[in-house]
């Protein structure tokens, strides 16, 4: 049986999200930018929350990890590279690292570039992957600490996940995203059908995450800097992907 997912707005636009072993009780959190929205979802679905999972150390993605714990008593989990800079961690992860929820393991993937310890957490049998501010929905996240090439590298390991895999992001920046997306490909019918679907999902206050993984191959410009059109489209047609991927990225900084 698949894990339950719920998705938790917090804050102005972040999300968090809780996932539920039904047969073991077992309920994670992945991120904690306030206490209040979780807390909330944890009872409303009367789960107990037995894990906190970290993706990086930003403040509006960890600002709520003590206090939750001390109200739960879960068990939290963060990345060794970056345990400098988190809440104390019971349980410090790296890519060899497993680890289950509920009956369900795990996958750490390392995702720098947002911020060099960057995790992202997959859970394969569930056909989830928490991809926090690596891979966004219609985009990509700011390079605060790393390079061009690493995020495009942390961009190809999450675009070779299964493509139904779903990709749960950790802001509600799609239809901005989307809007970039359009000045590089304007005819892109999956694009514009996108556009229009997020505009009346807002407009509903529904939110536009998770998005299965086929939607942003077919319509983020992150994960098409390989393609002859896009590298036309930034005036690079005979550049590498990670110059292409880079100057995308440099125009969605100054959008």
């Amino acid at each position: 049986m698949s894990l339950e997912l719920v998705t938790v707005p917090c804050l102005t636009d972040n999300y968090a999200y809780l996932i539920h072993d039904a047969e073991t009780g077992q309920t994670a959190v992945i991120d904690v930018p306030e206490p209040g929205p979780i807390l909330a979802a944890l009872e409303a679905h009367q789960w107990r929350l037995t894990d906190i999972l970290i993706t990086h150390h930003h403040d509006d993605h960890i600002q709520g990890v003590d206090a939750l714990r001390a109200r739960t008593g879960a068990m939290v989990l963060g990345a060794a590279a970056d345990s400098h800079r988190l809440p104390r961690l019971d349980l410090a992860l790296d890519e060899t690292t497993t680890f289950s929820v509920g009956r369900e393991f795990a996958r750490v993937i390392d995702v720098p570039g947002h911020t060099i310890g960057h995790i992202a957490f997959h859970f394969p049998e569930s056909r989830l992957c928490f991809t926090a501010d690596s891979l966004m929905a219609g985009g990509c996240g700011r390079l605060f600490e790393g390079t061009p090439r690493q995020m495009h590298e942390s961009l190809a390991k999450l675009a070779a996940l299964p493509p139904e895999t779903l990709i749960c992001s950790g802001h509600e920046y799609t239809a901005t995203n989307l809007r970039f997306a359009a000045t590089l490909e304007p005819d892109n019918p999956a694009l514009i059908s996108r556009i229009a679907e997020v505009a009346t999902k807002r407009a509903r206050g529904i939110p536009t995450v998770p998005v299965p993984l086929q939607v942003e191959l077919d319509t983020n410009p992150y994960l098409r800097a390989h393609l002859p059109a896009l590298k036309t489209a930034v005036g690079l047609p005979d550049a590498d992907d990670v110059t292409v991927f880079a100057e995308i990225r440099a125009r969605k900084d100054k959008f």
